[in-house]
């Protein structure tokens, strides 16, 4: 009879964990999309980060813009992927108070070679590891990659995104506030 136990409590044990995965993505996916409710974004803009070249930046010198701040890295193939879009909208709405910013969860020469090889025209910033932790105090509950935090010209959090913008969502969310 303990032969057959083994067996079943593995098989319970499995489908417990199965559905406690479960569950678990369905409160992130369901958490991590959602707008912060205009909450302040002073602790944001009072980041100050090296850039690639090794010059610390403060990112409010970007209050009174809408402003974009993406954690990447350059492993992350669903970060390389959005960043396009990000380089063609800055062209776009740069005019009109747009800045993206990003901060890079990776080392400065990497990013250094990576933002030229795909012409980056927005200022990247170098968080290292320590920027993961940063973007969990942002809602970034499971410190996954990408990140996105969007701030109003009044400094405010509009909207959050773990995972990448779709194109649609993230031109709404700029011809409304720009």
């Amino acid at each position: 009879m303990t032969w057959r136990r083994g067996p079943f409590l593995a098989g319970a044990c499995a489908a417990a964990i199965i559905v406690a995965a479960a569950l678990l993505w369905r409160q992130v996916a369901v958490d991590s999309t959602r707008p912060a409710g205009g909450t302040d974004g002073a602790a944001l803009l009072a980041l100050t980060l090296p850039d690639a070249a090794g010059k610390q930046e403060t990112l409010g010198q970007w209050k009174g813009k809408v402003l974009i701040v993406n954690f990447w890295a350059t492993w992350c193939e669903p970060c390389k992927e959005e960043m396009p879009r990000f380089i063609k909208l800055q062209d776009e709405y740069g005019a009109r108070g747009l800045q993206f910013v990003g901060v890079a969860i990776d080392q400065a020469d990497k990013v250094r070679a990576f933002a030229k090889d795909i012409g980056l025209n927005y200022p990247t910033l170098v968080g290292g590891y320590g920027a993961i932790e940063l973007s969990k105090t942002l809602g970034n509950n499971v410190g996954a990659l990408p990140f996105t935090v969007v701030l109003d010209r009044s400094g405010g959090v509009v909207h959050t995104q773990l995972g990448p913008l779709k194109d649609q969502q993230l031109l709404s969310i700029i011809k409304q506030l720009v």
